[in-house]
């Protein structure tokens, strides 16, 4: 198949279940502490709505075995979560996947996979190095221009991530060998093994509601590029910034960062 054929390609339809304790395993994940009671006890139990990205994850593996990529080729881009509804503590339901869109940087193919269910609908970008370049003509992508006007208000916070993060993230679903296998983390260029870029996603998220006023539970947007790996134990400082009041409703702006360098980038999320 030309990698244009694959917009539209139906990944099928799944049924995902899950029980208390996935959420609970997923939330101490990632970071919830043991006084966060409504997160880690069955007793009016809320469950993170990031867990939702490990019940729809299934997609991009569908689209991988069904050829459009192969894995140890590509990339985690990005990633976006829209929230229809809140995630009941234990619950069974139809997740469906497709392939949105296909998009041509010049250098890389980026395939749009999304997941869609009563509860959330989400789209994991996956990047394909040295596979662009397929369409007539292809428009540079540009960085955007720094605005110093745009910032209304800034704050830093400070995560310290666990050593054993990525050991215990990865038994929420995502088994990849590159975050527990030192061998494994080498042979893909790492130095050592490295934290899923979704648990870093989802403990950034779990701490933006504060800045919005917000409960972790009440998140309804958040979206994210990938910018460069983190390893477990690393320390992230998480800088959120208020966007122009024209563009207020698309939610905080933020960023996240390990000793300088930027690993999460163009951040927005939004809480009811």
């Amino acid at each position: 198949m030309q990698m244009t054929d694959w917009v539209g390609y139906k990944l099928g339809t799944r049924v995902v279940r899950y029980r208390e304790e996935d959420a609970i395993l997923y939330a101490l994940a990632v970071g919830a502490r043991a006084d966060e009671l409504p997160l880690i006890f069955e007793r009016d139990l809320k469950v993170l709505p990031t867990f939702a990205l490990t019940l729809g994850l299934w997609v991009a593996d569908a689209a991988s075995a069904a050829g459009a990529f192969v894995p140890a080729q590509a990339l985690h881009g990005s990633q976006s979560l829209t929230m229809r509804g809140s995630l009941p503590p234990a619950s069974e339901f139809e997740v469906t996947g497709h392939v949105e869109a296909v998009r041509d940087t010049g250098r890389s193919a980026i395939l749009d996979i999304v997941c869609e269910s009563d509860y959330f609908s989400a789209t994991y970008s996956i990047i394909l190095p040295g596979q662009g370049g397929f369409s007539p003509s292809t428009p540079r992508v540009k960085a955007k221009p720094e605005d110093g006007s745009r910032a209304v208000e800034h704050e830093s916070r400070i995560i310290e991530l666990s050593s054993e993060q990525a050991v215990l993230y990865r038994l929420t679903g995502d088994r990849h060998l590159i975050h527990v296998d030192p061998a494994a983390a080498q042979a893909a260029g790492f130095a050592r093994p490295i934290l899923h870029g979704l648990c870093t996603l989802g403990v950034v998220a779990k701490s933006l509601a504060e800045p919005l006023g917000a409960k972790p539970w009440e998140l309804r947007r958040i979206e994210a590029r990938f910018a460069a790996p983190v390893f477990p134990g690393s320390t992230l400082v998480v800088a959120t910034e208020q966007p122009p009041v024209e563009d207020s409703a698309a939610g905080l702006e933020y960023s996240a960062s390990v000793d300088g360098r930027r690993v999460l980038a163009d951040g927005r999320v939004s809480y009811s």
